[in-house]
């Protein structure tokens, strides 16, 4: 009984993490106007929150071994509930999102060892069904994270999306306290690349600060960006050299000399691009385009959760039965696709059965892909280079996550002010066609009381409405495009892939 109490305490703990990367998408507008924040500004809350994993994720073993796995996995409970809590007490967009920063360092150890206290909990001949276990949990977490979003802040208020991580927070940390013994026979490791940690977080974060204030500060015209740029190309460029010299390294480049890693990493970051991308794109085209509520945005990715979950466990199944990933992958990947194709055909009437339609396309795609991946990702390597390998497409789903967000928040307003441009070139007051639409709308307004100047003043701002919508319509349509034409290029990737395995068995490893 005290094993299955810890097992539903520490599986909720990583559930809490993994909603936490998604929760706040549908509320972005909610916040940007309570904070007085613009869009661009308001996606560092998402964006804070994905570099803190990246940069925490390599070295949880570590501070698991040197601080003890007990202590350090409580504790990291406790930070997150903390700045879960003062998350919601910011006042200010700069403020939330330091502290969602920080409430990302705490999180980051809350998945990699919950898996591993999950795996403790069962003898050898179920680990395939503590693998099941966690593996649903930890695929349904992101994806159900807008649901609730939606529903708590169309109900309550924003800053509730963090308050809710206190009780549940509070209540594990107390069942671990109890429940949670020392594992045996550990390893104190005495030894850490603290130089490969800070080339790291540097270079991402110069990176991350790049992509995310470019567009906005009219990119290397800004002094600031050059200086960035060049920190981040330098410290990704030394982080790279360096890995690759010292004896032990944060990250063990040297598994990438596998074929098989190399595409399987690649393709994960494309993967962990559209995967986070479209969850953030999503909600933002319903709510701003579209009108939808909070909680109307969340519904949209429901029904796709619920489905993912049989998508999970066939490709599951169908690896242990000896499958190849690829076809996996290549079935994922076209299902992706065909979810970009979708929207990019949306309009302003779309409503929201189009809209989950599609989004059953991306759900079922990411979770025939999420398994594959990594199996093809550790599929060549030696038993010994499997746990690092693992671990480096980890952080590569988490990098490509932070990056896809960005890219595609700047994508998106450098396409709006093209299109919007390009409209209003075209509005020619001797056209017949805009002569008409004007005339129409003044005298709508006029027949509602306005006088003829204001309504002609009305009639102008109704136009400039309209192209400020069609200018967004054009916009979206263009991301999703690109994300489906990212997909597209990347499959060829897949004949470089081989399907020889190190080990007669497949291998199904965990990620997330």
């Amino acid at each position: 009984m005290k094993s299955k109490l810890l097992v539903v305490a520490v599986i909720a703990a990583a559930i809490m993490e993994l909603i936490d990367t998604s929760i706040v998408n549908v509320a972005l507008s909610h916040m940007s106007g309570n904070l007085g924040a613009t869009l661009e500004d308001t996606s560092w809350v998402i964006t804070a929150y994905a570099i803190a994993n990246v940069i925490i994720i390599p070295i949880t073993s570590f501070l698991a071994a040197r601080l003890g796995q007990r202590n350090y996995y409580i504790g990291s409970i406790l930070a997150f509930t903390f700045f879960s809590f003062m998350c919601g007490q910011a006042t200010s967009i700069w403020t939330l999102v330091i502290f969602r920063f920080l409430q990302g360092i705490g999180g980051g150890a809350l998945l990699s060892v919950s898996q591993v206290i999950v795996f403790r909990q069962f003898p050898k001949e179920k680990q395939n069904v503590a693998s099941a276990i966690f593996g649903i949990g930890v695929f349904v977490g992101p994806t159900i994270g807008p649901t609730l979003g939606g529903y708590i802040t169309e109900f309550y208020s924003w800053p509730w999306i963090f308050y809710i991580n206190v009780p549940i927070g509070i209540l594990v940390a107390f069942v671990c306290y109890l429940l949670l013994d020392e594992p045996p026979q550990q390893t104190q490791s005495t030894r850490i690349d603290w130089t490969g940690i800070i080339l790291l977080a540097v270079g991402v974060s110069a990176l991350q600060t790049v992509l995310e204030r470019g567009e906005t500060d009219d990119w290397f015209e800004a002094a600031y960006i050059v200086w960035l740029s060049v920190i981040a190309l330098f410290g990704i460029a030394v982080f790279i050299w360096w890995e690759l010299r010292v004896a032990h390294p944060v990250v063990n480049l040297r598994v990438l000399k596998s074929r098989n890693l190399s595409v399987g990493a690649i393709l994960t970051f494309i993967s962990g691009t559209g995967m986070f991308a479209s969850v953030f794109l999503t909600p933002v085209f319903a709510q701003r385009l579209l009108y939808f509520t909070p909680l109307q945005t969340g519904m949209l990715l429901l029904p796709g959760a619920f489905l993912a979950i049989g998508g999970l466990v066939i490709s599951a199944g169908l690896l242990q039965r000896g499958l190849s990933p690829l076809y996996l992958i290549l079935a994922g990947m076209s299902m992706f696709i065909l979810f970009s194709w979708q929207m990019s055909q949306l309009n302003q009437n779309a409503n929201p059965a189009a809209i989950s339609s599609s989004l059953i396309w991306r759900a079922l795609g990411m979770a025939l892909m999420t398994v594959p991946l990594t199996t093809l990702a550790v599929s060549s390597l030696a038993p010994a280079d499997i746990p690092q390998g693992a671990a480096l497409n980890n952080m590569m789903r988490q990098l490509g996550g932070s990056f896809g967000i960005a890219l595609i928040n700047t994508y998106l307003a450098k396409r709006n002010a093209q299109h919007r441009y390009d409209l209003v070139s075209h509005l020619d007051p001797s056209n017949p066609a805009v002569y008409n639409r004007l005339h129409g709308y003044t005298q709508f307004f006029q027949s509602k009381g306005a006088s003829a100047s204001h309504a002609r003043q009305q009639a102008v701002q109704l136009l400039d409405h309209s192209i400020t919508r069609q200018g967004m319509l054009l916009s979206f349509s263009d991301a999703f495009l690109v994300m489906g034409l990212v997909f597209l290029v990347s499959l060829p990737l897949l004949l470089v892939a081989s399907n020889r395995k190190k080990n007669s068995r497949p291998v199904v490893a965990m990620d997330h």
